[in-house]
């Protein structure tokens, strides 16, 4: 019986103890989808990784773009919102319609909605711009989305 009782007990304590260890480490990477993702493009991709606990980097493509932005998380997680700093090349080619650089800011929800709004400066603009239109300087960046750690 005393040896019962002490199996029991060193089973409960070792349990207990080993339970405050999280063997599931959180994700530091995720892809995202959706509308004017992958630097503005109608249907688009991005892949971010954070370097550190807060900072990352992104890049991304799509129908007809491609984009990179760097990021920093308000909390230490990937599931966080951030600011990002956005580079934004739409179309490709005699596609090529504009490329903008600006600051957004990004929401994330707890499981997998992500929507972003921000401000694009003009840095050029391609072929595809419309003729007879004058470019201007500042433009609205904006995205709609899901997220998933990776």
């Amino acid at each position: 019986m005393k040896k019962i009782f002490i199996t029991t007990f060193l089973l409960v304590f070792t349990v207990h103890l080993f339970s405050q260890v999280n063997i599931y480490s959180e994700s530091r990477s995720s892809i995202t989808v959706g509308f004017l993702q992958g630097g503005g493009s109608l249907v688009g991709a991005d892949f971010e990784t954070l370097l550190t606990n807060k900072f990352g980097v992104q890049i991304g493509a799509g129908l007809l773009g491609y984009g990179a932005g760097l990021n920093y998380h308000f909390r230490p997680s990937i599931r966080s919102s951030f600011l990002s700093l956005q580079y934004w090349h739409q179309g490709v080619g005699s596609s090529y319609t504009q490329s903008m650089l600006g600051p957004t800011y990004v929401f994330r929800g707890r499981r997998w909605f992500t929507a972003q709004i921000g401000l694009g400066f003009a840095l050029g603009q391609g072929p595809a711009f419309p003729s007879g239109r004058e470019q201007t300087p500042v433009m609205l960046l904006y995205s709609i989305g899901a997220y998933f750690p990776i």
